[in-house]
């Protein structure tokens, strides 16, 4: 149900933009306004991707997935009303854009956080290869729909079926009865939530790689999609149909490619599969730039499909992986951000080289561009950081549970002091201090404040702990958050204290004066 939901709305998102670059087109001749189309599309999910990853991490998200789809259709009725009375210029179908990108701001971290509730980590590569599936046969059924209506009826009726998909998907989204998980403690404060999203990230080697690497391939890539309406009409006999046959033959060339990921990937390993993807869409690229024909240009677009799923998909799957399920949704908005920051900057990058030199010069430098990027970062590897299992610790799996305090605390008092004592054998000192830099790295992921390791001036082999936690409600989210990665890397970091009882832990919060 829900990856028809997916479909659905993935059809009005290419319908909207199909429709939006190719009326501008008959607004203005300027190549900036029209690559700007694709920067207003894309912009807000770079804006707004953060505070939408964090209300889908803390609200419903049905009810949430279903507002994002009547933004989008109040959207629609609002741009073709405006068509219809005739007072639709340049400036407005660029706010209006942007307005609609609201609405994919809103709705993918959502639907990425969604997808791992539903299937096994596992599974998780193939499901998301079946989304890359859906989101290029929309890439397909949008444009020709968009397309046919816009040459037998006019713009203003693409906008019009955009809003009754988005509204028919609103109510599907209605009807997914989903499980809720009880929790006694209140929900994560919305400024909070963002700061521990950040942090996560932050602190996440995998996360840091992903991220580079999304942003290099969307910055030139995107000069494709960005111009491809001018490269339509550039074509011996373009328009409206040929810009629809450019964007299908690329959806084409990427389900083709989606239904062979898991061979190609086994073959090829994340990093290879990404590195190539990258090679062969510039290739596709140039061969689009310099095309005699529509033939050869569908063709290269078919090519350049395929490169783009295998490089999309790759980074997607790890940076799915990267991200335990507690702050999955702000994880991927900045992913998200990521790819639509780099895809926004890179639309008015490339426009505004078309403007001063030409259409062909901007493809062109664009491909030399991504494929210079490969050389300088060929070191920067997702193989490179080690892969932590993620997977939520179950109540069997996990020793550790909420303390019972003597003293009477409310969920917001704070800040919260934890300090935990070892006793470290000397000559182990090295790896110990090793396994509690991977400690760092996990507390802070999780959002503590601060974290400090000390060493007793007077008895050396006696090491304390310190983080601060924002509250008591936050401190006891920990024992909720505690994967399997957390779980091994406590055997590890207890598996250095050498006396017999565990080490002592000590919890302190903070006391008001009086006035």
């Amino acid at each position: 149900m829900l990856w028809g939901t997916w479909v659905a709305a993935n059809v009005c998102m290419w319908m909207n933009d199909v429709a939006a670059a190719w009326l501008m087109t008959s607004l203005t001749t300027s190549p900036v306004l029209v690559a700007l189309v694709q920067s207003a599309s894309t912009l807000p999910v770079f804006m707004l991707g953060l505070p939408s990853g964090a209300m889908a991490d803390i609200l419903d998200r049905r009810r949430y997935f279903m507002l994002t789809q009547l933004w989008v259709a109040a959207v629609a009725v609002v741009t073709c009303t405006t068509i219809a009375f005739d007072a639709m210029n340049a400036p407005l179908l660029l706010v209006l854009t942007f307005a609609n990108g609201i609405g994919l701001a809103m709705r993918w971290p959502v639907f990425a956080a969604i997808v791992p509730e539903l299937v096994p980590r596992s599974q998780l590569p193939s499901a998301l290869a079946l989304n890359g599936i859906a989101m290029n046969a929309s890439r397909i059924i949008g444009p020709i729909l968009a397309g046919a209506i816009i040459a037998s009826a006019g713009s203003a009726w693409v906008f019009v079926l955009n809003a009754l998909l988005s509204i028919g998907a609103a109510f599907t989204i209605s009807r997914w009865k989903r499980e809720q998980k009880a929790s006694t403690l209140p929900g994560e404060r919305f400024l909070g939530a963002i700061r521990v999203g950040v942090q996560y990230v932050r602190e996440s080697a995998r996360m840091h790689v992903v991220l580079l690497r999304v942003s290099i391939f969307f910055l030139q890539s995107t000069a494709l999609l960005a111009l491809l309406p001018l490269v339509a009409k550039h074509l011996h006999g373009g328009g409206a149909g040929t810009f629809t046959l450019l964007l299908a033959s690329m959806g084409a060339g990427a389900i083709a490619a989606a239904l062979n990921l898991p061979r190609i990937r086994q073959r090829l390993g994340s990093d290879e599969l990404v590195r190539w993807g990258s090679f062969v869409q510039a290739l596709a690229m140039v061969v689009v730039a310099l095309a005699p024909n529509v033939a050869v240009a569908a063709g290269a677009m078919a090519v350049a499909g395929a490169a783009w799923i295998s490089v999309a998909n790759s980074l997607t799957v790890s940076a799915q992986l990267a991200l335990p399920d507690w702050v999955r949704a702000r994880g991927m908005s900045i992913y998200q951000m990521a790819l639509m920051g780099s895809s926004a900057a890179g639309a008015a990058l490339w426009g505004q080289v078309a403007a001063m030199s030409d259409l062909r010069s901007s493809l062109m430098g664009a491909a030399a561009m991504g494929c210079v990027a490969l050389l300088l970062t060929r070191r920067v590897r997702l193989s490179a950081v080690a892969e932590e299992d993620l997977t939520p610790a179950n109540a069997m799996e996990n020793p550790l549970r909420p303390p019972v305090t003597a003293l009477p605390l409310d969920p917001h008092d704070g800040p919260v002091l934890i300090a935990v004592e070892y006793r470290i054998d000397p000559v182990r000192v090295g790896e110990f201090l090793h396994v509690m830099q991977e400690r760092r790295s996990s507390c802070l992921r999780r959002g503590v404040l601060s974290w400090s390791l000390f060493r007793d001036t007077s008895d050396p082999s006696l090491y304390v702990e310190q983080f601060v936690n924002e509250s008591w409600a936050e401190h006891l989210r920990h024992f909720d958050r505690m994967t399997v990665f957390d779980l091994e890397l406590r055997e590890r970091r207890l598996g250095f204290h050498v006396e017999q009882s565990p080490p002592k832990v000590t919890r302190y919060v903070a006391q008001a004066l009086g006035s």
